[in-house]
């Protein structure tokens, strides 16, 4: 059985090969790098912020420092946003293996069935992560797959820090299933 329910050899045949889905995402990054520069997610809600900002208080941009150098124009990388959206939604759709699922059985084998505290959790850690993420000046995708990709000693040492912090996170979380 994997996490998410289902049996695992199952599960592999509607997903595409690790090693493929790796080298793909590695050459896309790499692309994206020498097409648009380093990618990244997270500046797209800051930009968002700043954007609200200027319409609902004018001059709001010019006398915060942080959002005068992000800037407040919505750049490619709301692109790469509504992207992610619309390809994990063609993805689901295309593997007809999308599930109506709210809380995975790994939470409820470990915190009961109830969404209200699923729902809590999820978006306090995304709150945190995206918190993290602007307080390190870049997210995941701009640290690991942009620095990565051009050999940035800060994007490999973030990676390995990610994994060395979330596998026994996941592991206390949710043991070993």
């Amino acid at each position: 059985m994997n996490p998410q329910g289902g049996n695992v050899k199952d599960q592999k045949q509607k997903s595409l090969d690790w090693r493929a889905a790796g080298i793909l995402l590695g050459l896309l990054g790499t692309l994206a790098v020498a097409i648009q520069g380093p990618i990244g997610v997270s500046t797209a809600y800051v930009t968002t912020e700043a954007a609200i900002a200027s319409q609902v208080a004018p001059g709001a941009v010019e006398s915060n420092a942080y959002w005068k150098k992000i800037g407040s124009s919505l750049t490619a990388e709301w692109v790469l946003v509504v992207g992610i959206a619309l390809g994990g939604l063609g993805a689901a759709l295309a593997s007809r293996s999308r599930t109506e699922e709210a809380v995975p059985q790994s939470w409820r084998r470990r915190f009961g069935s109830g969404t209200g505290a699923r729902f809590a959790v999820a978006f306090v850690g995304g709150f945190l992560i995206l918190f993290g993420a602007r307080l390190a000046g870049g997210c995941t995708s701009g640290h690991i797959i942009s620095g990565m990709s051009q050999l940035a000693v800060s994007g490999m040492v973030f990676a390995a820090a990610v994994f060395a912090a979330g596998i026994p996170v996941a592991r206390a979380l949710y043991g070993r299933s």
